[in-house]
């Protein structure tokens, strides 16, 4: 008879890919959340048993391992009666810290580009032949609309994110970091305890593995780097000039991405010529400057979904976005994603959507996320508090708040005049707007 194990918050973009690990591993896979979605439908259909809600009739004597999001508290009526059967409990970063020790890891970190970085290291692997394992926190059309792949090889490639130090858990021979940048201060409290947290990420790779970092980044550079075989990568780069030439997907962010696979697949001495033509037919990732084309009453519009949701990475895609439409009506509909970071950099989100390169700006309510709020802070955030201050410096036709996703796309359908782009962003379920519109 095959194991079992169960995960308490199976829908999560990282506890997912975990769970289709131990599935093609030939365990018995159980889980749970709070709400279904595509990523609980798509582990039904591999074979996983999922339940919705919380139960403690869910968890048996006979499951071998309780493996946990770290969103999930003590008081989880699932959890507490894993602890009264003392069935062994990991979190999901100590569960993938013991796959990251049985393998050669290649753990990708750092505030932005993560994911896109981590898709593009894995498709340059698989086009070299190495058939990596891989662990990504978004779904790549490349693996079958899947955040995971299996493979027969050592190599394993993994996100690895910092907040609550997860990233401390893994042990990658080969560690990178994109960028560092005040993220999670729910956690941090500032800049200084996110630098902190890389240092030991950095100390963690030791005199046996490599590190690859980027040099334009200026948090970067206030890390002590001592007897680690290191590689920089960076805009000045020839190479940036090619991969800007061959990348299907915009923007110097997606650039330096790029150039981050390419230093991480010479370390392994993966020839350029193999990395560049991986890197050509890179499709892009799950929310990343999604475009399609769409019309409604005979008025074609194109809209775009992206994951953009803080303050620097939004300044980067809109950028990229007036760059690619440097003549169209660009609307922009925001969703602030999580009350705790929108209440610490808010100076920083007032800001960057004052200036913003868009026609129209639509906050709607920010998504809360399940876990990570307190009240105090709810109480004092919001984002129709954010929409009157960005109105302050700006044009008053130009910001608006709707309460509600469904009244954003009411707006857009009465306003639409044809030939405009429509920018879906942020990190909740804007992309639920694609269905109204």
């Amino acid at each position: 008879m095959s194991k079992k194990v169960y995960f308490i918050g199976i829908g999560g973009i990282g506890v997912s890919a975990l769970a289709q690990y131990y599935l093609q591993n030939k365990w018995q896979v159980f889980g749970s959340d709070l709400v279904g979605s595509e990523i609980t439908d798509s582990l039904k259909k591999l074979g996983a048993k999922i339940f919705i809600g919380e139960n403690s009739k869910n968890i048996k004597k006979d499951i071998e391992k309780i493996i946990i999001s770290p969103a999930i508290k003590e008081q989880n009526q699932e959890l507490k009666k894993a602890r009264e059967l003392k069935i062994p409990v990991q979190t999901y970063p100590e569960a993938l810290g013991d796959l990251s020790r049985e393998n050669f890891t290649i753990a990708i970190s750092g505030a932005h580009g993560k994911s896109t970085t981590t898709a593009m290291t894995a498709l340059v692997l698989i086009e070299a032949g190495f058939d990596p394992t891989v662990v990504v926190g978004t779904k790549l059309k490349e693996f079958g609309n899947s955040n995971f792949r299996i493979g027969k090889s050592k190599y394993l490639v993994i996100e690895a994110c910092e907040y609550e130090d997860s990233f401390l858990n893994y042990l990658p021979k080969i560690g990178v970091i994109t960028n560092i940048d005040k993220e999670h201060l729910d956690y941090f409290k500032n800049l200084k305890g996110v630098i902190s947290s890389f240092q030991k990420f950095v100390e963690k790779i030791g005199k046996n593995g490599t590190l690859v970092l980027n040099k334009d980044d200026e948090n970067l550079k206030k890390l002590k780097i001592l007897d680690i075989e290191k590689f920089g990568f960076s805009l000045k780069q020839k190479e940036a000039k090619k991969l800007r030439q061959i990348l299907k997907v915009l923007g110097d962010y997606n650039i330096q991405n790029a150039l981050a696979a390419l230093t991480i697949a010479r370390v392994l001495k993966i020839p350029d010529e193999i990395s560049f033509r991986a890197l050509s037919k890179f499709q892009g990732t799950w929310r990343r400057f999604e475009i399609e084309e769409k019309s409604y009453q005979g008025k074609k519009f194109t809209y775009i979904s992206d994951y953009a949701h803080h303050p620097n990475k939004i300044k980067a895609m809109l950028k990229g976005a007036r760059e690619k439409y440097p003549d169209k009506k660009i609307w922009c509909v925001f969703q602030p994603h999580q009350y705790q970071r929108t209440y610490f950099l808010f100076k920083d989100f007032v800001d960057v959507l004052q200036k913003a390169p868009v026609d129209k700006l639509i906050l709607v309510p920010i998504y809360s996320v399940f876990g990570r709020e307190t009240a105090a802070i709810k109480k004092q955030v919001d984002s129709a508090k954010l929409a009157r201050k960005i109105r302050e410096k700006t044009a008053k036709n130009k910001v608006f708040y709707k309460n509600s996703i469904e009244k954003a796309a009411d707006y857009i359908k009465a306003n639409l005049k044809g030939g405009e782009i429509i920018i879906a962003m942020g990190a909740g379920d804007i992309y639920g707007l694609k269905k109204l519109v």
